[in-house]
């Protein structure tokens, strides 16, 4: 049986002797190098995929049907079928990795317990849940994914969010993971994150985005140095708003003045509309946190803890403000 070889493991590791049993944690990262004629099979990979690795375990001996567990002779030999041995009739590696960096055709990957120069034979998305993690999508790094569930319970609990108003994204890459239509930010769960393609906006799992997608779209694409976006509905902020008077944020504070100063506004449009997005995304060139008349906040940061936390200081001096 000669399987077809799709790329190539670039390892530490240069003797079977080297590898450990399993993929630890504590080994360094390795990386695969992908034939080039398998480029178009491997476009929509990305760092943070988690992926399923089949390898061709070619130092393994096809004759062995049973073998001590884990080379421990003082285990009893049991049938190779029941074991993970490298020596098996068809030496085919199952190994379950995450993605953590890619060069063009190159990907590097953790953890992968083979050694250098062992044949890749197939890659597919892993969409098995571990029992220690939360049960993202395979599209979804757990960390990206994490933040984004903790950002909506923590922006409710301060009154950021109310029921089922605003919304939450980061940029992954070429992707946006952002929050469900309809999901309540307070009590979100891996299945209310939606994943699109940023370029196009294109949705890449069956959970429907949030209505808001294209401002977030529109401020990724205008300011790479987002990649963290929380749009709340802030009630002291609106209030104030509606009251008319003035700048939203006048305050004789020298820390007013710092945040304030990040903040801009733009006129009313209805909700979910490309006139919204474009406005947002233009205007978050050189401000950090856009109002929206009649509608609520939205801040970027280059991490989940700076837009929501800047959210937060904007709804403290709102509150100072609406004392005066």
């Amino acid at each position: 049986m000669n399987p077809r070889v799709i790329g190539t493991v670039r390892s530490h590791l240069v003797s079977r002797e080297q590898c450990p049993k399993y993929g630890q944690t504590s080994m360094p990262p390795v990386w695969i190098e992908l034939t080039p004629d398998f480029e178009p099979a491997a476009t929509d990979l990305q760092v943070g995929d988690a992926i399923l690795v089949l390898t061709w375990m070619h130092q393994g001996d096809q004759s062995v049907l049973r073998c001590h567990p884990q080379g421990n002779r003082e285990l009893p030999m049991r049938g190779i079928f029941s074991t993970r041995s490298p020596d098996r009739p068809t030496p085919i590696g199952l190994h379950a990795v995450r993605i953590l960096g890619r060069e063009e055709l190159r990907l590097k990957v953790h953890p992968l317990e083979v050694i250098d120069g062992t044949p890749v034979i197939d890659i597919k998305p892993d969409n098995t849940p571990s029992p220690t993690q939360t049960e993202f999508s395979s599209l979804v790094n757990p960390d990206t994914g994490q933040a984004i569930l903790t950002a909506g319970r923590d922006g409710w609990q301060r009154g950021l969010f109310a029921g089922f108003n605003g919304n939450v994204s980061m940029r992954q890459g070429e992707r946006v993971i952002i929050t469900a239509t309809g999901s309540a930010k307070g009590h979100l769960s891996p299945k209310d994150l939606a994943v699109v393609d940023l370029a196009t906006g294109t949705p890449l799992s069956s959970v429907r985005a949030s209505s808001e997608l294209a401002v977030h779209l529109d401020i990724y694409r205008n300011q790479p140095q987002a990649k963290a976006i929380v749009h709340t509905h802030p009630p002291k902020l609106l209030a104030l708003s509606l009251r008319g008077e003035g700048p939203l944020l006048d305050l004789p504070l020298f820390e007013g003045r710092v945040f304030a100063d990040k903040l801009t506004r733009v006129p009313a449009h209805r909700p979910g509309t490309p006139e919204l997005a474009q406005a947002v995304g233009l205007a978050s060139r050189d401000f950090e946190a856009v109002f929206m008349d009649n509608h609520g906040l939205v801040c970027w940061g280059g991490s989940m803890i700076q837009a929501l936390g800047l959210s937060e200081e904007l709804e403290s001096l709102a509150g100072i403000a609406m004392t005066r």
